[in-house]
């Protein structure tokens, strides 16, 4: 149970971050917009980029996120007498959210990857334990609206059928005034 409780809001932390920078902001921001946005921004202009990215520049940022957890997190385990007592649902829920975090970029990047890839990777795909290459399509189909949960995607069907993301970002302009993927046309318009 932990393990699923794990993967899924991991999956669902993935989706929040990437429609974030898929919808809000310019890449022109200072310091958020060439160092966050931007990424997000190109790889829909180039999906397969990623796959010519090495291991740290794909896994960097998360794997530093997740460190300090991953230490504290492995140094609870290995010193847990009884590692079912009444804390072992949250310490196990932790350790796999945290390993999936860490490894949503690359799980991201082998959805893009077609050619080559391990068999255990292909195995997991296909049996949707980590986010399958068709499954991601969907996402890339301009406007890029729709399907943002990218460990394992399993949330992105249920949060599409309620509407979701376009409630939230409803939310964000009634409230804020902003017009969500409005520098869209102006940064397409940019690479051309």
């Amino acid at each position: 149970m932990a393990y699923i409780a794990g993967v899924t809001t991991a999956d669902f932390l993935s989706g929040f971050v990437h429609w974030f920078a898929d919808t809000w902001g310019s890449v022109d921001m200072p310091v958020i917009g060439k160092n966050f946005l931007r990424p997000f921004r190109e790889h829909h202009i180039d999906p397969t980029s990623i796959t010519r990215h090495d291991f740290v520049e794909t896994n960097g940022d998360n794997l530093c996120l997740t460190i300090p957890l991953s230490v504290f997190l492995t140094a609870k385990l290995l010193t847990q007498e009884n590692q079912f007592s009444d804390g072992g649902f949250q310490v196990y829920f932790l350790l796999v959210l945290t390993i999936f975090v860490a490894f949503t970029n690359q799980i991201h990047k082998w959805s893009h990857t077609y050619f080559g890839l391990p068999a255990w990777v292909r195995f997991l795909q296909d049996a949707h334990l980590i986010l399958p290459r068709q499954h991601h399509r969907i996402h890339h189909v301009s406007p890029h609206e729709t399907y943002y949960c990218i460990t394992a995607g399993w949330l992105n069907w249920p949060l599409e059928k309620i509407g979701f993301w376009k409630v939230l970002e409803g939310c964000i302009s009634s409230v804020f005034g902003c017009v969500p993927r409005n520098d869209d046309f102006k940064w397409i318009k940019a690479q051309y």
